[in-house]
């Protein structure tokens, strides 16, 4: 398999950053979401974003681009 560069890694943990900031907020604000049709959607949308962080963890696992070294 391919190594990803410096910049590829630094773009990937910035777009887990991301998404992760996205799901907390989206998670606090599903909570207090009234309108049941708005309400399907942001549930939709935050199953989504979990997908998308399970893929990004996956990626990084297959790649083996964090160290698993204990000390």
């Amino acid at each position: 398999m391919k190594k990803i560069s410096s910049s590829e890694m630094l773009q990937l943990r910035e777009l887990m950053q991301m998404e992760t900031n996205a799901l907390a907020m989206a998670r606090i604000t599903h909570n207090v979401i009234q309108d049941s049709e708005f309400k399907t959607l942001s549930d939709a949308g935050i199953k989504a974003m979990e997908a998308r962080i399970r893929e990004m963890q996956m990626f990084i696992s297959d790649h083996d681009l964090i160290s698993r070294e204990v000390q």
